[in-house]
């Protein structure tokens, strides 16, 4: 498992209407790597708002329609529920996650 990498989880919640949800992993590789049994997630869904913490993902990094992946609603997910590999994102995009994901937990970097 890696940092960028979707997997689709079956159930993710009680609260969540569909029987399944991709999500992408966001946690750092060292806790990935670690003997924890969670990671850190952020839910893919097929609606885009437009906002600087959504990033646009479909076909390329293997799903089936456009959609955006929602940097405001992190998850911490079991390991072993990540079980189900869809994709992983490019280099691009994983630098749109860092970014979204930078604006979504108000960190500030050293051009912020």
């Amino acid at each position: 498992m890696k940092r960028g990498e979707l997997y689709r989880v079956a159930n993710p919640s009680a609260k969540d209407p569909k029987k399944s949800r991709v999500f992408v992993v966001v946690s750092r590789q060292v806790l990935i790597d670690s003997r924890f049994s969670t990671v850190i997630c952020a839910p893919v869904y097929s609606t885009h708002d437009g906002l600087s913490t959504q990033v646009m993902v479909g076909a390329n990094e293997g799903l089936k329609h456009d959609s955006s992946v929602h940097c405001d609603e992190l998850v911490s997910l079991p390991k072993s529920l990540l079980a189900n590999f869809v994709g992983s994102l490019s280099p691009q995009k994983t630098e749109e996650l860092n970014r979204a994901l930078s604006i979504a937990l108000d960190i500030r970097g050293s051009n912020g």
